[in-house]
């Protein structure tokens, strides 16, 4: 039978990680997470953190580690250095991907990738679930969530594809505007209407 792989995504502080601890601890989906990858293309001693280092200079880094706050501030602000870093980044990401995948025999996994339609990563999955809310409640949760002035969060927000695009590229839709409950309920009954019979209910 092959191999179902779900490609998750959504906007920044719309319950990714809420639909994939979920997937994980419920019905023991394998979890492939994009983010983890990213960070360890620049861990300390990296290729791609002295690409990083070479273009930005010392102040770049902190105790040899990436200073992702001094990152953030130069990406977020400039389109293009965004996109310089992407072009690092990316590759090693999807690599890593491929690399899980051909060895993971799981009949369902999940890959989580933030920026699934900017990096062009969706011929690695077989559909795509996105996770969704409104605009204000999305802005208070990158703002509560990670110490963010609205006009920073904003720029986080507005660097990512817009939340209405990605929804209308999925197959899966899942509305994570209320409570958990409701979330955890959308995804229960996603995971019922599974073409593989054997998938438990929780």
């Amino acid at each position: 039978m092959k191999q179902r792989i779900i490609g998750l995504t959504g906007g920044i502080g719309t319950g990714k990680s809420t639909v994939s601890d979920y997937l994980n601890q419920v019905y023991q989906v394998p979890v492939l997470d994009a983010d983890q990858y990213a960070r360890d293309a620049v861990r300390q001693g990296s290729p791609i953190l002295r690409l990083i280092q070479q273009r930005y200079g010392d102040e770049i880094l902190q105790d040899g580690c990436l200073n992702r706050s001094r990152l953030g501030e130069i990406i977020f602000n400039n389109p293009s250095e965004k996109q310089w870093l992407e072009q690092q980044i990316h590759p090693y990401v999807r690599q890593r991907i491929e690399t899980e995948l051909s060895q993971l025999k799981a009949k369902i996994v999940l890959v989580v990738i933030p920026l699934l339609f900017e990096a062009k990563m969706t011929a690695l999955v077989t559909e795509i679930w996105v996770v969704a809310c409104s605009p204000q409640q999305q802005l208070r949760r990158v703002m509560q969530r990670d110490g963010l002035s609205e006009k920073e969060a904003r720029s986080r927000i507005q660097s990512q594809m817009s939340l209405p695009e990605k929804m209308a590229r999925a197959d899966v839709v899942l509305d994570n505007e209320t409570t958990v409950t409701h979330l955890q309920q959308q995804i229960d009954q996603k995971m019922r209407q599974s073409s593989i019979p054997d998938v438990a209910d929780p």
